[in-house]
């Protein structure tokens, strides 16, 4: 489970353009329903991968189209549920010989979790620290 993104390809301006074209390509979300408002602090997994997280907001009445060779379905929570720290959950487990350490949200029957998650954590961190 994630949020649309990839490699910020040689045509794009900036991280935005990247996101945004990716947000495209993955969900098929028109430009014209996203209004970029910044970037959280960048996010660096465990496997070394380099994340600058772009913050938006979609505009209502859009129409999606998945690529479905990246993208088996998507599907909204509201953003006062994740910032609910209540539904946070923090876990650890072995991977490689050493703890590593996770946040998860369950959701319904959904499960957020690892740098999904760890987005969302940052992203509550800067609103409410």
């Amino acid at each position: 489970m994630s949020f649309p993104g990839g490699k910020i390809e040689k045509g794009d301006a900036n991280p935005c353009a990247s996101a945004v074209r990716e947000t495209r390509e993955e969900i098929g979300l028109d430009r014209s329903h996203i209004e970029p408002i910044g970037y959280l602090d960048l996010y660096m997994t465990t496997l070394g991968y380099r994340i600058v997280p772009v913050i938006a907001r979609v505009k209502p009445g859009f129409q999606l189209q998945l690529n479905k060779a990246e993208v088996d379905a998507t599907f909204e929570v509201p953003l006062a549920f994740l910032m609910d720290q209540t539904n946070v959950q923090r876990h650890s487990r072995e991977w490689q010989g050493m703890t590593r350490h996770y946040y998860a949200i369950p959701y319904g029957e959904r499960y957020i979790w690892g740098v999904t998650a760890g987005i969302l954590r940052n992203l509550y961190d800067r609103i409410y620290r």
